[in-house]
């Protein structure tokens, strides 16, 4: 097989574990900020740390084994940019809370039946593509300009390396343990085998997107990037490919993207959730097709979504990633406060 298909096939594995995670262990992003908020509940939000713990240890354990080549990702090579990680963000979590889902919730309630989140599914993907090298590009750049980080890596744990005396192994793994730690001091989430499986689950799509394009960046001689799973612009690629498929394109984010569909679509066979649904009314169309513009934008300036920088960047302990998170948090909150409790800009009616 080629490289291309290597890599496809790796994304669709991990994929599938990204789908069985989102229907049958309840995984969101956006639930778990809801049920924090509004329920006071914060078994999701435990799983979401577990995942990223998990993520955070085995990625350094196996880069420090030459296994994953940490340096390669684009999360490391990108010069820090506050502005744009707090206004991706942001922009990202409030259209996640006006469409209801992020890019991996959406293809995970596709895979369910649920026709609303094709179309948000869509949004995302042509929002994303206009980002990246169409309208919306141009002024993306001019705000925000990318920069290749002059250093050999940006990450936590390798500018900490460089001012105390420990390792970046031992520093990942201080870090992750204090991430865990949060979970598992919790007497609710240990006692729940399912959420601690289904955080596991995730973490093993994380890192074997690492293991598999790492072994393939070096087979290919650096023709495939090193990647795991992320849901913006991956889904616009997926598009691109469903439209242009005899020109190529195959890669580890149309598997990743087609691995959440198929995965979805088995969990919700599996507890029997599988149905025909649609948009309610014409004000909840309007809401995903808003919600996902911002996240496409958004996740393009952002470099990454609620998995993206979330877990995969996290893994790799980007200096993007909690500042990311946290402005995506916000965005969320701000968007719930205006569905729940009802508080509106001028120019919005509900």
């Amino acid at each position: 097989m080629s490289e291309d298909i290597l890599a496809t096939l790796a994304g669709l594995a991990g994929g599938v574990l990204l789908g069985l995670a989102a229907r049958l262990g309840r995984f969101c992003t956006l639930g778990a900020i809801e049920d924090a908020l509004y329920g006071k509940e914060w078994l999701r939000m435990r799983m979401w740390a577990f995942a990223i713990a998990t993520s955070i240890a085995a990625t350094f354990l196996l880069a420090d084994q030459g296994l994953i080549t940490l340096e390669e990702t684009i999360y490391l090579t990108q010069s820090w940019n506050p502005l744009a990680c707090i206004t991706g963000g942001l922009m990202f979590g409030y259209g996640m809370a006006m469409a209801g889902s992020c890019g991996y919730g959406a293809l995970a309630r596709l895979g369910g039946g649920d026709m609303r989140y094709f179309v948000l599914s869509l949004v995302i993907a042509i929002s994303a593509a206009m980002a990246v090298g169409g309208p919306t590009a141009y002024l993306r750049v001019f705000l925000f300009p990318p920069e290749v980080s002059q250093a050999s890596a940006t990450g936590i744990a390798h500018l900490l390396s460089e001012k105390i005396a420990l390792s970046k192994l031992t520093i990942a793994l201080i870090i992750a343990g204090a991430i865990a730690l949060f979970a598992l001091g919790n007497k609710e989430f240990r006692n729940s085998p399912k959420a601690i499986i289904t955080s596991l689950t995730v973490a093993l799509a994380i890192i074997s997107g690492w293991l598999a394009t790492s072994y393939l960046f070096e087979e290919s001689f650096e023709e495939i990037g090193v990647a795991s799973h992320s849901f913006t612009v991956p889904v616009g690629d997926t598009l691109m490919y469903l439209m242009t498929a005899s020109g190529g394109g195959l890669s580890f984010a149309v598997g990743s993207v087609v691995g959440v569909l198929g995965g979805a679509f088995l969990g919700s066979l599996i507890k029997g959730h599988f149905r025909w649904e649609a948009c309610d009314d014409p004000r909840e169309l309007r809401r995903q097709i808003l919600g996902g513009f911002l996240m496409g934008t958004g996740g393009v300036i952002a470099l990454g979504c609620t998995i993206g920088q979330g877990i995969s960047a996290f893994s790799t302990l980007a200096i993007s990633a909690p500042l990311v998170m946290l402005s995506i948090v916000a965005g969320a909150a701000i968007g719930l406060q205006q569905l729940v409790v009802g508080f509106r800009l001028a120019f919005w009616k509900q």
